[in-house]
């Protein structure tokens, strides 16, 4: 699946959430989209509820199929819960985690931050949104990004204080990396298990 570009009103249907940033479609079409959206469907098989699990996360970090596989394998092989380890990685990213600390306002704008190169981790330049964070590294807007009006309007109407896993100074505006936040401090509605077992068959 290449990295989703269209309607994310049609994706919050599909699932029946937010899961791509808030969206009225819900509010006016609380169904799923499409010419039989309304109708009855079928029961999904368990193979169609593991899938679309893996597909929801996929949407709501912006990853790519072989980037997820490999988060993924990485996951296994680390010590502990093979589907918390992964959601560990995914809320790693560079793009997440100036999403969380309230640099943009949503993970696509925290993407286009960094590929656009207004971004520092430790003071050096990266520009790559997937570049996996380490516990202790600092991630700061570049000096002369600072006054970007995308910037100054998400930081003004956000609060990291809610994630135990970061720290915020607001006034250099640099956030800190402090360590990987626990399942239970991550607040999006995935049942990880299901791609556990999807990607053990």
């Amino acid at each position: 699946m290449a990295r989703y570009t269209g309607p994310k009103s049609k994706i919050a249907r599909r699932y029946g959430e937010p899961i791509m940033g808030p969206s009225k479609a819900l509010a006016k079409k609380n169904y799923p989209p499409g010419v039989h959206g309304k109708g009855r469907r079928s029961k999904k098989s368990e193979y169609a509820l593991q899938l679309m699990e893996k597909q929801k996360v996929k949407f709501i970090y912006g990853i790519l199929e072989r980037q997820f596989r490999n988060l993924f394998e990485k996951a296994s092989v680390k010590e502990g819960i093979t589907g918390e380890n992964l959601l560990k990685f995914c809320e790693a990213r560079l793009d997440n985690t100036v999403y969380r600390l309230g640099i943009a306002p949503t993970r696509r704008a925290a993407r286009q931050l960094v590929s656009h190169k207004h971004i520092l981790v430790d003071g050096e330049i990266v520009n790559i949104p997937s570049y996996s964070l380490r516990p202790g590294q600092i991630v700061t807007v570049r000096e002369k990004s600072k006054s970007l009006e995308t910037v100054s309007d998400s930081l003004a109407g956000h609060s990291s204080k809610g994630f135990n896993w970061l720290e915020w100074d607001g006034q250099q505006l640099t956030g800190k990396f402090v360590t990987f936040p626990e399942r239970e401090q991550i607040p999006e509605n995935i049942n990880e298990q299901l791609i556990v077992e999807l990607y053990s068959k």
